[in-house]
């Protein structure tokens, strides 16, 4: 989901790690316990991964991912989410975003048609720590437009976790993920990108999709971040909200991707702490 960043004490001090400015540095301990989060968020999206197929409501992808929880005894931090911009508390444990949806899409009655392009955010609270992670998925016969647009979104990610390392800053990551999006010639939405991870699903800081390296706050070991390039296949970059109030649409009426994962700072590199085992 879309970060609504709060922001945290000044120069404060917890049992799970230390606050510098707005940011939240996990200890090793509290990191490893995130990993247990983002691992079931890893299990829900293989297994709505999955059972996307034609004829599949999202709503049925929803209780699938709500299985997920009970059995891990997780909850949802999507659930009865409710930011300023929203007329009414998020009704799932899934975003199901279809074709021209970007993010944020409601799972509905919709059932998957052949062709469809379907990106699935989730996100998991265990113990008090919160993990959170996005895929994009073709359904039946793939268009290969939209196969490429995936592709690229995927290598965007990877980008952007290449240049999560100590020593670089936030517009590194921008950076790297902004590059991979525009040489590809595809739209990014403007003013939505990644954030923060940690007790709640947004913190500080912000993570833009695109940027100018060697800019914005310094990364530290302990940050730990979620990483979301968002593509929009037409090359625009506008969008505008559904009558639903949550989702997202293209302003162009061409297909979008959204691709995440929840990514720990430390000294030996970046730590995907939301990866999937296939």
């Amino acid at each position: 989901m879309a970060p609504i960043l709060i922001p945290a004490p000044v120069g404060t001090h917890s049992n799970t790690g230390i606050v510098i400015g707005m940011v939240e540095l996990k200890t090793d301990l509290s990191i490893d316990a995130m990993h247990e989060a983002g691992q079931v968020v890893a299990r829900a999206l293989t297994a709505v991964r999955d059972a996307a197929d034609v004829g599949v409501s999202l709503l049925d992808l929803d209780a699938l991912a709500r299985d997920v929880l009970r059995e891990a005894g997780a909850t949802s931090p999507f659930l009865g989410y409710r930011p300023s911009f929203a007329p009414t508390p998020f009704p799932g444990v899934l975003c199901a975003s279809v074709n021209d949806a970007i993010v944020h899409g409601i799972p509905t009655r919709y059932r998957l048609r052949d062709g469809d392009l379907v990106s699935l955010d989730f996100g998991a609270e265990l113990n008090g720590w919160v993990g959170d992670s996005a895929i994009s998925l073709t359904v039946g016969r793939p268009r290969p437009a939209d196969l490429r647009l995936i592709e690229t979104a995927e290598r965007a990610l990877a980008a952007g976790i290449e240049a999560a390392v100590v020593g670089n800053r936030i517009g590194d990551i921008a950076h790297a993920v902004g590059t991979v999006c525009r040489e590809a010639g595809y739209g990014i939405p403007d003013g939505f990108g990644g954030h923060g991870v940690g007790r709640r699903m947004h913190e500080d800081p912000a993570v833009p999709n695109e940027g100018r390296p060697g800019r914005g706050l310094p990364l530290r070991q302990g940050m730990v971040l979620a990483i979301e390039p968002m593509l929009v296949a037409g090359g625009t970059d506008g969008y505008h909200a559904a009558p639903d109030g949550w989702t997202l649409r293209t302003d162009d009426g061409s297909r979008a991707a959204h691709v995440e994962h929840t990514v720990a700072i430390t000294e030996d590199g970046p730590r995907v702490l939301t990866a999937r085992a296939s």
